[in-house]
């Protein structure tokens, strides 16, 4: 996967930096971004977009990166996918689900199987959660054939906003054929799971959102549990919080996922639990009523993975595209009219 003679690819502006350093990786080719936030007070990339590409180095053998003085000018010759042990420090301004949505994306393609350990915020308001990542896309890989007991993601830690200190392993095998899908047919719901998490605050906060939630979900179906998840001491993380994490799941294997977190300690008004377990069920309520056989955090992983398949017809049905799905199609689009042409 070296982008030797390649031809480079070339954008400019912040946006979607994640996307773009996840094709070039995968296509080989080399990238070069230009004017990043250059008119802004502060110009270049952000900590938490230098600590990704970090995280790309890591997993990458033989990969050249240059950043300009100012930050504003990034370009990224991809390496070897290599893989192998590792463990990385994220950045507290965006939870670990930034990082491993990516990671998802190049795991199976590594020359050795990944097994990395990740620390920092395991749950926020702005970034998928470790919760739903290991309850929605893990299935979807397995879908792919992407499977076996070294497929995993587990908490060891959980870590709120701002602080963090939550810790997170994720495995998962190599594999380079992937299995065609034929996955149309969502089905209907047959139960709903979830969880509802408390650190640094009171249990019962778990027990109060798990009750609101159950008034909303109950009136459509009976078959709702929800775990109660209360870690203490050093499991606890570094910063309060407390937030829910609701799945449901249909006769065909469809997951649909919502989910809510309380407000960062210190930023934001006080939230009570019993509105965020409600508002968590209408959300998850919104994403049934929206269909499809992916939920939209999924969405572009499911159309990537298609893509990197054997030539064999894959079809899904997808709800409404989410935005960061739309770009992934285009930039995907885009650097396949760069090599065939």
């Amino acid at each position: 996967m070296a982008g030797g003679g390649a031809q480079c690819l070339s954008f400019a502006g912040c946006n979607f930096l994640r996307q773009r350093l996840v094709l070039s990786t995968l296509s080989g080719r080399p990238l070069k971004i230009r004017k990043i936030r250059a008119k802004e007070e502060d110009p270049g990339l952000r900590d938490f977009e230098a600590c990704f590409i970090r995280l790309i180095d890591k997993v990458t053998n033989g990969s050249r990166i240059e950043i300009n003085q100012t930050g504003t000018t990034l370009y990224y010759q991809p390496g070897l996918l290599y893989g192998g042990s590792l463990e990385h420090d994220c950045s507290p301004s965006r939870s670990i689900g930034y990082y491993l949505e990516s990671l998802l994306c190049l795991a199976p393609f590594m020359k050795h199987p990944l097994k990395i350990v990740l620390r920092g915020v395991t749950n926020d308001q702005v970034d998928p959660s470790v919760d739903v990542l290991k309850a929605t896309a893990l299935p979807l890989l397995k879908k792919f054939g992407i499977d076996g007991e070294s497929l995993e993601i587990k908490i060891n830690r959980r870590g709120m906003p701002p602080k963090g200190g939550g810790e997170i392993l994720f495995a998962c095998p190599v594999r380079k054929v992937l299995q065609p899908i034929q996955f149309t047919d969502p089905g209907k719901i047959k139960r709903i799971r979830g969880t509802a998490y408390s650190v640094r605050v009171s249990p019962q906060m778990a027990n109060r959102m798990v009750e609101s939630a159950r008034s909303v979900l109950n009136k459509f179906l009976p078959d709702v549990y929800i775990y109660t998840d209360h870690m203490k001491g050093i499991s606890s993380g570094k910063s309060p919080g407390f937030g829910i994490c609701l799945i449901a799941e249909t006769i065909n294997g469809t997951i649909l996922s919502a989910e809510l977190a309380s407000n960062p300690q210190g930023q934001g008004a006080a939230v009570l639990p019993e509105e965020l377990g409600q508002n968590c069920a209408k959300l998850l309520l919104e994403e049934i009523y929206r269909g499809g056989c992916v939920d939209s955090t999924n969405q572009s992983l499911a159309l990537l993975l298609m893509t990197l398949g054997q030539q064999d017809v894959s079809k899904v049905l997808l709800g409404p595209l989410s935005p960061y799905t739309c770009v992934s199609i285009a930039l995907y689009f885009l650097s396949r009219l760069i090599s065939d042409g």
